[in-house]
């Protein structure tokens, strides 16, 4: 029996298989070998969009909407199974297994409304760690949302630290939020009649729609789904039909603890909006800062506001972590474009707060929790998108062999994208026709808001349509580094002029002998050292200090060793930035190859300098040996 192939591009790769779940023999050691990745996924479940629209529909209608969350959870853990088990079968995460069956101009369009899921999904986060600081601290609102920038440089440290590391951390978030509720639950004394009632499905009118689909927006959540199918793979696992079943079990396993514990805390929010909104009068409570004001007073204690802000400011900061990666490998999986984490991390984050900056100067503070509805709602119309292709791939036999979903599975999958496709459609629409009747000029709207629906429609329909008609039929094209190339043997290059930069330490002789061997008889060779010092810096080749003397008297001695062996030698000093003055030197004595020690600057000063080597390989134009 064949396995399913698995993808040589790897997800995430910085942390791609560095977790072994092969070695465990017992059931408990292996289980919590492969614990961790729904963990990560789950906050996404219980970020501060959720508060905003469990709040919305607690303190709207009560209890009526819990089967909504009840409905969104059970949702949920069938769609993250079955992204789990994309990553596991294939190797592939959800953007790499949809560029290469789709054609390129349904990826870019793909991949837009991926970027704007996860947008949207950032905004919230802004507004929520900004919110919580400023309930807690007293912090302007504005302050707080410029404040969450700097949360860049956590993720950088704990990716760096491992991927058990930041699952700690995360968990140790939730934690917080679990706790904080528990808490919250006990002073608020929720009607357990009331609240067993509230599991019988009912839609009371089109404001509870709107809810509704905020709640399944902020529940499922489309980024989600790419970043699940990418971090099980950082788990490494038996290639064997059996270890591959195992890890399969053991991800559901995984996807149904986390996503439980994600849905006490929404249900917690919504209760507690009921039992303490809802159950005195107050029906429209849309704000976060209004429900932390109200709790002290309505529950009766002064820690029930301070235990709110304190799990709202754990909500944002665990679930920025899970959108930062979900923005690296939406991009990575569409575009093969893989940039620097902080770099991608900065540009999401400015992308929210800059709507988030606008809402709070130009319409006040007060509407920031209709943002945070709105984001939810996005989140939703995006969710079509990334479900409907997450279905056809696990249910392709020929890409997933034994291991593809069967009918139950299918069909109960295929339910759940039409509820979500149905569900959202209704709402555009219903939305379109009060613009229409509201707007001065409704030719606007049939100009720029109709032609945008009906072509997210039209892409709908052909993802969901056109894998069933081809069988999924790959469109990628592999990248010009993955296909082989036409090669004839050549003589050996003949290298005449070669510039070696020196740094007078233990790795001088490794360079020298490699450039030597490398050298034709014949070859002429131009030793280099930058002097690097802040004289330097400032009267270039004018200082005259002790190091520079004692640089040019060492060259000097090298130069001297290699002319007694029969070679022309000429020596340079240089003085400045090594970045800026080797490819000069190197470009004006014509050299036709370049070595270099594999030397340069160390922690600190590669983060703010950089390093040597990779700024000069970008700018010399000759090929270079790293000794």
């Amino acid at each position: 029996m064949s396995l399913p192939k698995q993808h040589t591009g790897k997800s995430l790769e910085e942390v791609h298989s560095s977790i072994d779940t092969t070695t465990p023999t017992s059931f408990w050691r292996r289980l919590m070998a492969f614990l961790g990745p729904a963990y990560l996924v789950s906050v996404g479940y219980m970020d501060p969009g959720n508060w905003a629209t469990d709040i919305a529909g607690g303190s709207q209608f009560g209890y009526k909407l819990v089967w909504v969350l009840l409905m969104s959870n059970l949702m949920a853990i069938l769609l993250q199974s079955l992204s789990a088990r994309l990553g596991v079968v294939r190797g592939k995460d959800l953007a790499q297994a949809s560029r290469e069956t789709y054609p390129s101009f349904i990826n870019i369009p793909l991949y837009i409304l991926a970027e704007v899921a996860i947008a949207a999904c950032d905004l919230a986060e802004v507004l929520g760690m900004a919110i919580g600081l400023q309930l807690l601290f007293g912090m302007p609102l504005v302050w707080g949302v410029c404040l969450t920038v700097l949360d860049t440089f956590l993720l950088l440290f704990l990716i760096n630290k491992g991927m058990r590391k930041m699952e700690a951390f995360v968990l140790a978030l939730v934690t917080i939020i679990g706790g904080a509720f528990i808490m919250e639950m006990f002073f608020a004394k929720p009607d357990v009649g009331d609240l067993v009632a509230g599991f019988v499905p009912t839609i009371p009118n089109s404001d509870a729609l709107y809810i509704a689909i905020g709640i399944i927006g902020a529940t499922v959540m489309p980024h989600n789904l790419y970043l699940h199918s990418s971090l099980v793979q950082s788990r490494k696992i038996d290639r064997t039909p059996t270890g591959i079943w195992r890890a399969i079990k053991y991800n559901v396993v995984d996807s149904a603890v986390a996503l439980n514990l994600a849905l006490f805390v929404n249900a917690a929010i919504l209760i507690l909006a009921a039992a303490a909104f809802y159950r005195n009068g107050i029906y429209n409570v849309t704000e976060i800062q209004d429900a932390h004001e109200f709790l002290a007073p309505l529950l009766g204690t002064k820690w029930a506001p301070i235990l709110f802000a304190v799990a709202l400011i754990a909500a944002g900061q665990s679930s920025t972590l899970t959108g930062t990666l979900a923005g690296q490998i939406v991009m990575e999986g569409y575009l093969n474009l893989r940039i620097q984490p902080w770099l991608r991390r900065m540009i999401t984050r400015l992308l929210a707060v800059g709507p988030a900056l606008f809402v709070i100067l130009y319409y006040g503070e007060d509407k920031t929790g209709e943002l945070l509805v709105l984001s939810q709602v996005i989140l939703s119309l995006q969710l079509g998108f990334a479900v409907v292709p997450l279905i056809h791939f696990v249910s392709n036999k020929k890409a997933m062999g034994e291991f593809a979903i069967g009918f139950w599975l299918k069909t109960g999958a295929w339910l759940i994208a039409s509820i979500i496709v149905v569900l959202n459609a209704k709402l555009v629409i219903d939305e379109i026709i009060v613009w229409l009747d509201v707007v001065e000029r409704p030719i606007l709207i049939w100009l720029l808001v109709v032609p945008v629906a009906v072509a997210c429609a039209l892409l709908l329909l052909y993802i969901t349509v056109q894998p069933m008609i081809t069988g999924a039929v790959a469109h990628y094209k592999p990248s010009r580094h993955q296909l082989p190339v036409s090669y004839q043997a050549e003589v050996k290059p003949a290298y005449k002029r070669i510039a070696i930069t020196l740094d007078f330490t233990d790795v001088d002789r490794t360079v020298l002998d490699n450039a030597i061997a490398i050298g034709t008889p014949a070859a002429e060779y131009l030793l280099i050292h930058i002097v690097e010092t802040a004289g330097a810096m400032v009267f270039g080749q004018d200082i005259k200090d002790m190091e520079t003397t004692s640089d040019w008297e060492n060259l000097q001695r090298y130069a001297n060793d290699l002319r007694e062996q029969g070679y022309q030698v000429r020596i340079q000093l240089g003085f400045g930035n090594p970045k800026q003055r080797i490819p000069k030197i190197v470009h004006s004595f014509h050299a036709d190859l370049l070595v270099m020690g594999s030397h340069g600057h160390k922690m600190m000063k590669d983060l703010i300098l950089g390093t040597t080597i990779d700024a000069v390989r970008h700018t010399v134009k000759i090929p270079m040996l790293i000794v």
